[in-house]
């Protein structure tokens, strides 16, 4: 297992990993909103001061995405942090958020912040472990109903 720079024409692959995890959660994908940035992930993060990452097996099969986007000045957004089923439990989400932080503090962000819904009760208690707390962020996303925040 390794982590590369996503592309745009991992699209797919992506939507084939992220969506029926959503699904799964009772939350539904939103390709021309919340998920659009998939269209163009050069120009939505690595052209924008972020990153996407994706976690490939030796089949380059897409298990995992991670992903940093600018919001403003020192404050990034993490956004699009999904797993395999057949994976958690095995340490690949904490390996994700943590190359995450890593990846905004190399980027030169001071914060990071997230949103997310209640239904996701397992990364609620992984941000939770990693210093996330609760703050009244933007909720830009129709899926999410809090928001999390923490320095670097």
């Amino acid at each position: 297992m390794k982590l590369r720079p996503a592309v745009s024409r991992d699209r797919a692959s992506i939507e084939l990993l992220i969506f029926p995890i959503l699904r799964s959660y009772g939350l539904e994908p939103s390709p021309e909103s919340t998920d659009a940035d998939l269209k163009d992930i050069e120009s939505h993060y690595t052209e924008n001061g972020g990153a996407f990452d994706v976690l490939v097996n030796g089949d380059a099969e897409i298990l995992g995405t991670v992903a940093v986007h600018r919001t403003t000045g020192e404050l990034c957004e993490l956004r699009k942090m999904y797993l395999a089923p057949a994976l958690r439990g095995q340490g690949w989400g904490r390996k994700l958020l943590e190359h995450a932080l890593t990846k905004a503090g190399d980027l030169g962000y001071s914060r990071i912040w997230l949103e997310t819904a209640s239904s996701l009760t397992e990364a609620h208690r992984l941000y939770e472990s990693y210093g996330f707390r609760t703050f009244e962020g933007p909720h830009c996303s129709d899926r999410c109903d809090f928001a999390m925040i923490r320095p670097l």
